[in-house]
């Protein structure tokens, strides 16, 4: 098992190869998450092959899940257990995993995570604290309580297992859509689209999409580093860290293709056509990388088969009451 201690020391850079092994190692605990073929004219554009990857249906509602057992399966943790903070999606994967497991956990969330994430956490019975007014905020409350309790930090993206876990949903959609020549993934703190981009460099080109009000990889790109990016859109409680991760931003900087901005209305139109089309709900940073496509900013190629990861789906958007 790799401490926490090791987690931080340097290492050779990472594979496909690493992501196969921890694919093998949480398998028992994650759900293979099906992709369906659609065409695209069925969302009004010319048409052309379109697979979605339904990370959605995955265990607490998104590709989080991955991660959080990779850190809890791989990673030693003391008796105190494991502290995240997360925009949301991330502190649900860490409090479902933890629960499985029986591992002692504390999530901390921003104000602006939406109610239904919120109800994700309390419901898998980890402590909760909502503080600050961003994601940042909350990670620096999560990093001081760390510092006092003894308990292991698990990373919503800058961390090694996280982006390894986050990666297996590209090695899945690898072996169950061969023909796929690009891969679009939605964009925020860059651990599910740096996992992707180690597991489908050799047979696909991965493209990140991220709202034009968070564009922390676009930025990063553009500088050279991760740099502090602006943090508003409507899927602030998904996509919009401060910053790119550092270990995310030096696979993406090597492996992803292109990153690509899209305005919040274009994220609200990608929902609703999944809804109204396929019948699929998406939260917004779920919906981030189809609008992409649905709304012109990546136009794919006549002979060119696409995939785009539906990440997560953590939402309140339709009500069943009715």
């Amino acid at each position: 098992m790799t401490s926490a201690a090791q987690a931080g020391t340097a290492r050779p850079a990472l594979s496909r190869s690493d992501v196969a092994a921890v694919a093998e190692r949480i398998a028992p605990y994650v759900r293979a998450t099906p992709v369906i073929r659609v065409d695209l004219a069925e969302f009004g554009l010319p048409a052309g092959p379109l697979t979605l990857k339904l990370e959605h249906l995955q265990h607490s509602g998104s590709f989080k899940a991955r991660g959080a057992f990779a850190n809890l399966l791989l990673r030693d943790y003391p008796e105190a257990g494991v502290v995240a903070a997360s925009g949301g999606n991330h502190g649900a994967a860490v409090a479902y995993a933890a629960g499985v497991l029986g591992v002692r956990a504390r999530i901390f969330v921003p104000e602006v995570s939406s109610p239904a994430k919120i109800s994700r956490i309390r419901g898998y019975g980890a402590d909760l604290v909502v503080t600050g007014a961003v994601y940042a905020e909350a990670l620096a409350a999560s990093e001081q309580w760390a510092a006092g309790s003894g308990a292991l930090p698990v990373h919503a993206f800058d961390q090694r297992e996280t982006v390894l876990g986050a990666g297996t949903t590209g090695l899945e959609l690898a072996a169950q859509a061969p023909g796929v020549s690009t891969v679009l993934a939605s964009v925020g703190g860059g651990g599910l689209i740096s996992g992707i981009a180690l597991a489908c460099q050799e047979q696909a080109a991965v493209v990140g999409a991220e709202p034009e009000g968070a564009p922390t990889l676009f930025q990063a790109l553009q500088a050279g580093r991760p740099v502090d990016a602006p943090m508003g859109s409507i899927a602030v409680d998904s996509l919009a860290p401060r910053r790119i991760g550092d270990l995310p931003f030096s696979i993406a900087q090597r492996h992803v293709r292109s990153v690509t901005l899209v305005s919040d209305a274009a994220i609200v139109s990608a929902q609703r056509l999944l809804w109204d089309r396929l019948r699929i709900v998406a939260e917004p940073g779920g919906a981030t990388a189809l609008a992409a496509v649905l709304s012109g900013r990546y136009s794919p190629a006549p002979d060119e088969h696409i995939a785009v990861v539906i990440s997560g789906a953590n939402t309140t958007a339709v009500d069943l009451g009715r």
